[in-house]
């Protein structure tokens, strides 16, 4: 199965390179404007080009049922939704539109929905019915697509995370037996990671750059919720709790959560963009974009730990989900007065310096 992840790595890189100049000749680029600081003209076929690759790699090496051809046909859709927003800037009501009749596809052709989330409040399961599990299971997908499409918003940050949680999904996959997800996790990683080392520059330079665009940020989203799905409420796989799928998109669910109910409380559209997600915050904290990267996938990656290390030892799912929404409150109180923390510690910093001083 080697040869599976050898040949995605290398049809990525090679699809990311005949797409850039596709991408050029019909205008599919991104321009800097106020919110976007970058330099040029990027090439917007990050996404398109890992979908294609990762459409050879799944035909070519793992065996085709209706749950394969259904995810790559709701993939297909999204993807093209995402050239037409990034070429022509579509309006959020027709992207909620488009993932909503995603998501409907999941549940009625492919019988996939959220019915059971486990025992988030003590001993007795919660089991949702036909229409609630239905209406949870939409807003759920369209909240992961939007995630994960959100924290796309410094080089290599979306691949970086995306990475981080396909990588956790295949140990989980694997660790249960089941090579099957296993590897279809873990070539994602593959397909990823030359748009990665090529969106940071670490390839060939800032003249090679691509940015991943809203049709791989919703893939990616899109591909993130269709795992967690399987893993948590196919009863044939049953690989990890419910509860686990949120310490396994903790950034990105935390970010995304954060961020909109911060613009409501403004009396702003939670669609509306804006500079204050963590990666811009800890840029005006002084972090280089590289230093931020590091430091929000190493907070995913404890985050991911957490979630598997306490569902294989058998941690209580109720402590489990006590201790996400702690670490969620902890991180929103954070968010929302990180200028008064940040300043308090600096006159704490001052005062104790001038006392050294006056001590010296």
């Amino acid at each position: 199965m080697n040869s599976a992840y050898v040949f995605v790595f290398i049809t990525s890189f090679v699809t990311l390179f005949l797409m850039r100049k596709v991408a050029k000749k019909i205008g599919l680029v991104d321009k800097p404007n106020a919110r976007k600081l970058h330099q040029g003209a990027v090439p917007l076929v990050g996404g398109i080009s890992v979908f294609l690759s990762l459409c050879a790699g799944f035909i070519l090496y793992l065996p085709m049922n209706s749950n394969l051809g259904l995810y790559l046909s709701c993939s297909g859709v999204l993807i093209v939704l995402g050239v037409l927003d990034d070429k022509f800037d579509l309006s959020f009501k027709i992207r909620l539109f488009v993932q909503a009749g995603i998501s409907l596809a999941m549940i009625v052709i492919g019988g996939h929905s959220l019915h059971n989330l486990g025992y988030l409040m003590g001993s007795e399961t919660i089991a949702l019915g036909e229409v609630s599990g239905s209406i949870i299971t939409i807003i759920a997908v369209i909240g992961a697509i939007n995630a994960f499409n959100m924290v796309d918003g410094i080089d290599g940050l979306l691949g970086g995370l995306a990475s981080v949680t396909f990588t956790a999904l295949g140990v989980v996959f694997f660790t249960n037996g089941n090579e099957y997800l296993g590897t279809f996790c873990l070539l994602i990683v593959a397909a990823l990671t030359p748009y990665t080392l090529l969106n940071l520059g670490f390839l060939f330079g800032k003249r090679y750059k691509i940015f991943m665009g809203d049709a791989g940020s919703m893939f990616i989203g899109f591909s993130v919720v269709w795992m967690l799905m399987r893993g948590t409420q196919d009863p044939n796989i049953d690989a990890f709790k419910p509860v686990t799928a949120l310490w396994l998109i903790a950034l990105p669910l935390m970010d995304m959560a954060t961020i909109m109910i911060r613009r409501m409380r403004k009396g702003h559209s939670p669609f509306k963009p804006d500079r204050e997600h963590l990666h811009h915050i800890c840029q005006r904290l002084g972090l280089s974009p590289l230093m931020t990267l590091l430091v929000i996938c190493l907070m995913a990656s404890i985050c991911a730990f957490i979630g598997i290390y306490s569902d294989f030892h058998g941690v209580s799912e109720s402590v489990m989900f006590i201790a996400f929404l702690v670490m969620f409150a902890l991180y929103f109180m954070v968010i929302s007065y990180i200028w008064r923390i940040t300043t308090f510690i600096k006159k704490l910093c001052g005062r104790n310096s001038n006392a050294q001083e006056a001590d010296f």
